[in-house]
């Protein structure tokens, strides 16, 4: 009499398990026991290991409000930028033709007749564009010269008009909330600026 063995179902599912996997091989061009490729990483102490790359995940949140103002300061300190150096970058030249000019000229009259020149061409190209920049914009601008001259304003307007124009201008200045007297600190408190202006030049190709 033929006896039979009874099957274990877990034996026989793993045994269905393994017939498949050899079918998905099989179709795939790959054996059971084939070597398969895969993407590898090469360690800095040489080792070779399998790896892949994990498709990026974006958060995204909503902005505090401490955030909101930063973003905003700096959108305006960068539109600020934007405008006014191309003005620094003309005021540098100005100043530069004016004391090649100057050098050796020890007469006052003529002094004065080769800083009114050069005031009234700056008046013609920039003068109706100055007067439209507010007052922000205006501080801005005198650090931006300050940068390009290593001269604050009210040292410029000193040296070319004296010191009782110098001293008006000052006043003016700060009635409106300004001073002549502002320096430039690029790695310190306008160390922001100062990227901003490095992004304009490489974008515009400005030089001194």
């Amino acid at each position: 009499m033929t006896r039979y063995k009874t099957i274990s179902p877990f034996l026989l599912l793993f045994s269905l398990a393994l017939v498949r996997m050899d079918t998905i091989h099989a179709q795939n061009g790959h054996g059971q026991y084939d070597t398969i490729r895969v993407n590898a990483c090469i360690e800095p102490n040489g080792d070779t290991i399998p790896c892949s790359t994990l498709t990026p995940l974006y958060l995204y949140t909503r902005l505090t409000g401490k955030w909101k103002r930063y973003y905003s300061d700096w959108t305006r300190l960068r539109n600020a930028v934007y405008v006014t150096y191309p003005y620094a970058i003309s005021a540098s030249r100005v100043m530069n033709q004016i004391n090649l000019q100057l050098v050796n000229v020890s007469d006052k009259a003529k002094r004065k007749s080769i800083i009114h020149a050069h005031e009234k061409e700056l008046k013609k190209e920039f003068g109706d564009k100055l007067t439209q920049l507010s007052v922000y914009q205006g501080k801005i601008l005198m650090k931006l010269i300050y940068r390009e001259t290593g001269n604050n304003c009210y040292e410029i307007i000193e040296e070319y008009k004296g010191t009782v124009s110098a001293a008006l201008w000052q006043t003016v200045a700060l009635v409106f909330g300004s001073n002549l007297r502002q320096t430039y600190d690029p790695k310190g408190a306008d160390a922001g600026m100062e990227t901003i202006v490095e992004d304009v030049e490489r974008m515009y190709g400005y030089r001194k």
